[in-house]
């Protein structure tokens, strides 16, 4: 009789596919990295020196304190130039987390090439996984149940690019589970200039960021001040190349904003 029931069941496991494998993603509890391990990855000295000379301008340590990061996080980076962010999310979720790294063809053929496949070998990203695809659909179908997706300084670019960002935003929401954050840095236009001068300053005005973001379904989940710079008076081209040459890179009004995909009711 056991031996009748042992057979039949695995008779009905084999007329039955496998489920899709879950997902294993860091628990929506508890705090983010410590100072001191935050320091530890702004500090580590596989960073490179020109990445570190830009620390000033970019204030990492508190950009990661605002992510509130933690081991075993699956993270994208949107529009990940060279690493810069890449490395330090990877850095903070460390070996079981994973960070999807995007760039897209313009962004690659035209600026980080080869220097991002050569860093991409490096033990130091081990942990990211490379995605070259346009910021309209810019993640990959592996790419689910994510705990956050970062936009650190581009998207101001998609408008001059032509991306169809209520896509993208789709998109981003889509991949990530209920609860999960969509944070995006940028340079700060001249109230009244929404996205008028993302092309000739690489500025936007926060409120038309905003507003984009939660017509794709997210909710606003606060902000910070820490790029903040009161006294730029936003009519000056922020662009890298262009902020270097002026002896002002890293000095532009920034927004930080956080957004959050409403938790399932």
């Amino acid at each position: 009789m056991l031996r009748r029931a042992a057979l039949l069941l695995l008779a009905l496991i084999a007329c039955h596919p496998a489920a899709e494998p879950a997902v294993i993603r860091a628990p929506d509890a508890g705090p983010g990295l410590d100072d001191a391990a935050i320091r530890a990855i702004v500090e580590d000295p596989a960073r490179p020196p020109a990445e570190r000379e830009l620390d000033a301008g970019r204030r990492p340590e508190e950009l990661l304190r605002f992510l509130a990061l933690r081991p075993g996080m699956r993270l994208a980076d949107l529009g990940a130039g060279r690493g810069y962010t890449t490395f330090l999310l990877a850095r903070a979720v460390g070996p079981d987390g994973v960070v999807y790294a995007q760039n897209n063809k313009f962004v690659t053929t035209r600026f980080v090439e080869p220097a991002w496949t050569e860093r991409l070998a490096t033990p130091e990203l081990r942990n990211v996984v490379r995605v070259d695809r346009e910021f309209d659909d810019p993640l990959p179908s592996e790419a689910r149940e994510l705990d956050g997706v970062i936009n650190v300084l581009f998207y101001h670019d998609t408008f001059w690019m032509g991306t169809d960002r209520a896509r993208m935003n789709q998109a981003i929401f889509a991949a990530l589970r209920p609860g999960g954050f969509y944070v995006i840095v940028d340079h700060s236009a001249r109230a009244g200039a929404g996205a008028g001068e993302a092309e000739s300053l690489h500025r936007v005005e926060e409120s038309t960021v905003v507003d984009e973001v939660l017509q794709a379904g997210f909710e606003r989940a606060g902000s910070a001040e820490f790029l903040r710079n009161p006294d730029d008076p936003r009519d000056w081209n922020a662009a890298p190349t262009a902020a270097a040459a002026a002896g002002k890179r890293g000095t532009a009004d920034r927004f930080v904003v956080r957004f959050v995909k409403p938790a399932a009711p």
